[in-house]
Formats: structure tokens, sequence, C-alpha cells
């Protein structure tokens, strides 16, 4: 049976564009092709190719929108007709895009030009009431296809998602979904989206500069420097080269840390449950039991995710299987290290350690760390903080694009990865 329907569509003449937003809007089509009249005439043929079936939709441009100043987005009429089995209902074809967190939380990750982006795609809905209060973020996701939530956006129950029967994906922009997913969220099939690829981008990064300062003993060269001393710390001080690095986690940090060695001469070894000795191989690294990755690393980077199996994990006998000036970097989560026991093996001057992460933050005034000559704490920075938070909303639009182009999203997270994920 074929029918014929119209519909308005808000879009900016962009024949990809137009693509994205049909591929999105009507999740059945798998392939979408669209012939474009060179000498710019007011009709377009767009041909869909749903499995077996072969959809027509002519779209035919108003005069005055060529002549639009700027040409922005407008209102065009769009007439399709369908071969189906089932009677087709009109929908709106513009996308909603829904922006979650507040104010405040929103512009500290999406600048202006990632919602001029946003805007290209449909509309944008952000969050005005300057509050992640329920009844807030019910309100701003109202009919969204799309949502973005960040730092602060409550979980999305079936009170929120029923004002958004038609939400498709949730882009996280931040780490862990755990605080924003539920059962409902699962259940009604919307895909999510974390952010926490270019998280861990920042996170390796940091950890490198950890690694090439600790190794060249800059801490303790700046100390004596200032104190008036000179090229007393130099016999310390080791190069990038010719060291093993042991890396505990291949996440999303953990991997970007072993790619970011692959620029130097050194030896990776890597220790994670979930990872093969054929995947560690891919990547650059050797796999290894963590005793063993103890006893042989010069440099131990922790790059774990906080999970009940790795709570206190590095304790005080792994400590003790550290080699005699090893130096520990933890950027992952505090709850990994026996803190006290590690003080202990500092006091040993044994080891150097460097701790981003502390087991509750902040620590207290006089915790160990801000006093032990061999230990440098950092206020967690590793991950983004002032402008590395735009790497995040950049990464948000990059999902939707893969979303809409009909692709897998890069920090697709899934139900069943939820046992393992930080």
């Amino acid at each position: 049976m074929s029918e014929f329907s119209s519909v308005s569509m808000k879009i900016i003449p962009n024949p990809r564009t137009i693509v994205q937003q049909f591929a999105v809007l009507l999740p059945e089509i798998c392939a979408l092709k669209l012939n474009i009249d060179r000498n710019k005439v007011k009709f377009y043929d767009l041909y869909i190719c749903c499995k077996s079936q072969i959809h027509r939709i002519s779209v035919c441009f108003p005069e005055q929108s060529w002549k639009a100043k700027p040409p922005g987005t407008f209102i065009l009429h769009v007439e399709y007709s369908r071969q189906t089995q089932r009677r087709t209902r009109s929908r709106s074809m513009t996308l909603k895009i829904a922006i979650l967190p507040p104010a405040g939380a929103r512009q500290r990750v999406l600048a202006e030009k990632h919602l001029e982006q946003l805007r290209a795609w449909g509309e944008v809905v952000c969050n005005e009431a300057g509050s992640n209060a329920p009844d807030a973020i019910r309100s701003t996701i109202e009919g969204a296809d799309i949502a973005i939530s960040s730092w602060g956006t409550p979980s999305l129950d079936a009170g929120i998602l029923e004002a958004a029967p038609g939400l498709k994906a949730v882009i996280h922009a931040a780490g862990t979904v755990k605080p924003i997913v539920t059962p409902e969220l699962w259940s009604k099939g919307i895909r999510v989206s974390s952010a926490n690829g270019p998280l861990g981008k920042g996170v390796a990064e940091t950890a490198l500069g950890l690694t090439i300062t600790s190794l060249k003993n800059m801490w303790k060269v700046s100390k004596d420097t200032r104190q008036g001393g000179w090229g007393e710390e130099k016999q310390r001080v080791r190069e990038l080269f010719d060291v093993t690095i042991g890396v505990i986690g291949a996440g999303k940090a953990g991997k970007h840390y072993i790619k970011l060695m692959q620029n130097f001469d050194v030896t990776v070894l890597l220790a994670d449950p979930f990872v093969s000795p054929e995947q560690a191989a891919a990547i650059g690294a050797t796999k290894v039991e963590l005793e063993e990755l103890l006893n042989r690393s010069d440099v131990v980077s922790i790059h774990a995710p906080s999970l009940p199996s790795t709570y206190k994990m590095i304790n005080s006998e792994r400590l003790s299987q550290m080699k005699d000036n090893a130096i520990l970097i933890n950027t992952a989560r505090g709850s990994i290290i026996d803190e006290p026991a590690l003080i202990e093996e500092l006091k040993k001057e044994r080891i150097f350690a460097c701790i981003d992460v502390t087991d509750p933050e902040p620590p207290e005034a006089d915790h160990p760390f801000r006093s032990l000559n061999n230990c440098v704490l950092t206020s967690h920075i590793a991950g983004s903080v002032t402008n590395g938070l735009y790497r995040i909303g950049k990464y948000a639009v990059q999902e939707i694009e893969l979303l809409l182009g009909g692709k897998r999203m890069d920090g697709e997270v899934e139900e069943k990865d939820m046992a393992f994920l930080a």
C-alpha cells in the first residue's frame, strides 16, 4: 500500500544536514541518497532505500528561502510517499536537542561554537532554570530527540523520560554515566555515550608529564636550586629511555597513555584482567600479572576503574614488591591505593609517588601526602579542568554527528558494560 504525507521541516539548506535529520527521525532508514539540481532550482528529490522498499521524498524550497539574509534556518515543506503496510503518521521533521546542565555547568563544556554546530541540526533547548532539579530537567528534555547531560545531571528515571517519548540518545558530556543511567533508560532502547574518551586523553597526558618530570627528578632538583644548590640532585636524573613502564588498567586513559609511550624507547607492561595478550600487543604493551608488573617497572601508572575488585588493590604487600627508586603515579581513583600503607612505604624513602587523587577528597590539611619529601600531591587536575573541558564539548558534537550518520558512537556504552566501567 502506498500513502502520501506532508510535513514541515526546519533546517539549514545543506544537503548533508537534510540527510542526517531524515536518518535520525526515520530510524528505519538504512541509506539515503540526495540528488541536487546544480542550477539551484527550488525542488529536490530524495530517494530513501529502506531494506527492500523505496521511498521517494520531494522537498520544495520556498523561493524566499534562497534570498534570506542571513541564510540561516527556515521552514520548508516536505511531501513524501512511502510504500508501507501500516498507516503513516505525519511528524515534525525538526530535530530537538536538549542541553540538560544549567548555564554555569553548560558553559564549562560547551562553547558558543559548539552550540552553533548543534543548531545546524535543529532546535537547541537549554536548561534556563538554573538548577539540576528533576522538574527543571524534565521541562528541558520535553519532546527531545537527543539530550546532552553532564556533571550534576540527576538520574534519568521514568518520571523524566516520560516527557521525551521520542528520545533516541543521551550524550553524557562528563565521565562515568553511572549517575544518570537507569533501568528505564536501557529498557527504552535509548543509546548512551560517555565522554570518558576525551577525559582519558587529558588524564594520560598528565600521567605522561608526571612520568617525565619524576624520572628527571625535577621536583627535588627544583627544591635544591631554590635552596641555593646546583647539581647535587643530578645523579638521580633518569630519562624516558630504556626503562620499563607498568600500566595498571587499559581503559580510555590507560590505552592513551600506552599510545603516548610508543613515542619513546621504553618497555610497556600491562596488567588488566579484561585484556588478552593479543589485545595488549596490538596497542604496544606486554600483558603480565600485577605482581610481575610491580617487580619489573621503573614507573607504575594506575589507570584502573574504581570497582569493588580494585578497592585498595595497591596495598602494603604489593607496594613492597615495587623496585627501589620506582615511581608510583595515581591519576585514576584514590580508593585504589591503601593510603596508610603507601604512607608507611614512603616514609622508608624507597619509592616516589605522584598522587592526583585521594580518598576522600580533599585530604586533611595535615595529611602526610602534603609533607613527605618523596610525594607530589596535586588537586585532581589530571582530567579536564579549565579550557580542556571544551574538548568534551567538541566530542559531544562529534558523537551526535556519528549518531545522525547512522554509525556507532565512539563512546557508546551498553548496559552489559556497566559491571566493569568506572
